[in-house]
C-alpha cells in the first residue's frame, strides 16, 4: 500500500512540477529504477499536458464568447506594445518546439500548455510537441541524477 502512495504522489506531482520535483524525488528519494521513473513521471506529465491543453482551449473559447456577447466591437485593431512585440519575436524565432523544449524545465506544464494553445490552436501538434519535450527532459534529468547522485549526496 505504501508503494501505491509513492507512485500516486509522483504521478500527481508530475502533472505540474515535472522536472523540478517529480523526477528527482522518484529517483533520489524513492529509489525507483529508470523504467519506473520514466513510466510514472511521463504518464503524469503527459496527462497534465492533455488536461491543461484542453482546459486552455475551453478557456479561450469562453473568453471569445464573452467578448462577442458584451462588447460591440470584439475585433479591435491590434495595438503593438513592447510586450506584444517581444511575444511575437519569441513565437517566430523558436516556434512550438521551442516552447515545448522550455516548458518542462523552465516553466510549468500548465503555463506551457496555455502559451502553446494560445499561439498554436492545433491540439494534436501542441500535445505531441509538449510530450516529446517531457520525454526528452525526463531522460536527461534521470541520467544527470543517476550519474551525479553519489557526489551530490556527500554535500547534503
Amino acid at each position: 500500500m505504501i508503494e501505491f502512495w509513492k507512485i500516486f504522489s509522483i504521478f500527481v506531482t508530475s502533472l505540474i512540477g515535472f522536472t523540478k520535483i517529480a523526477v528527482p524525488s522518484a529517483t533520489a528519494l524513492f529509489g525507483f529504477n529508470f523504467i519506473k521513473v520514466l513510466s510514472i513521471t511521463c504518464s503524469g506529465a503527459i496527462t497534465g499536458v492533455i488536461l491543461f491543453t484542453n482546459i486552455s482551449a475551453v478557456f479561450f473559447k469562453w473568453v471569445h464568447r464573452i467578448k462577442v456577447k458584451y462588447f460591440k466591437s470584439h475585433e479591435h485593431p491590434k495595438i503593438f506594445t513592447k510586450n506584444n512585440r517581444m511575444i511575437i519575436k519569441v513565437k517566430k524565432r523558436f516556434g512550438l518546439w521551442g516552447i515545448a523544449f522550455v516548458t518542462p524545465l523552465g516553466i510549468t506544464i500548465p503555463l506551457g500548455a496555455f502559451i502553446a494553445e494560445r499561439f498554436y490552436r492545433d491540439k494534436k501538434k501542441v500535445i505531441l510537441a509538449l510530450s516529446v519535450g517531457v520525454l526528452f527532459w525526463n531522460i536527461a534529468i534521470y541520467v544527470l541524477i543517476a550519474f551525479f547522485y553519489e557526489s551530490i549526496k556527500q554535500f547534503l
